[in-house]
């Protein structure tokens, strides 16, 4: 079990490398005014997209198999599951706003993709606190 245990984590550090890059390309792409720039970032973020979407279904897979092997024991794994669908609708919803940039239908600022951009930090710390601590 425990190298399932290392596959998870090792696919939810992969996952969470897409989901830190990913709002730090809409960042940029929403301060941008160049075509060509722009277009740029849109093929970055979608080969981004395309690339983290089967690591973020591994990591929730191997996530799965440790939770048949082990049980569903503890507060903390309730709190640490709602949290990864948390993670799953903030994945999608990168998925829809990086389809309206495509489209040119972004309304909004680089400053409110900098704090979209946080949120799966926050959402990282919890969990880790929440599996290494186990506090409930």
């Amino acid at each position: 079990m425990l190298w399932i245990k290392a596959l998870h984590v090792f696919f939810v550090i992969s996952w969470f490398a897409g989901l830190f890059y990913l709002p730090r390309l809409f960042v940029n792409h929403a301060q941008e005014t160049d075509p060509t720039t722009l277009a740029r970032l849109g093929l970055m973020e979608a080969k981004l997209y395309r690339f983290m979407t089967p690591l973020g279904v591994l990591a929730l897979l191997f996530g799965g198999w440790l939770w048949l092997g082990y049980g569903f024991a503890g507060g903390w794994l309730h709190a640490k599951l709602a949290l990864v669908v948390g993670l799953v609708a903030y994945h999608g919803w990168c998925g829809r706003l990086m389809k309206d940039f495509a489209a040119g239908r972004n309304r909004r600022s680089h400053v409110w993709y900098r704090y979209f951009n946080e949120i799966p930090a926050v959402v990282l710390l919890i969990v880790v606190m929440l599996v290494v601590v186990k506090p409930f």
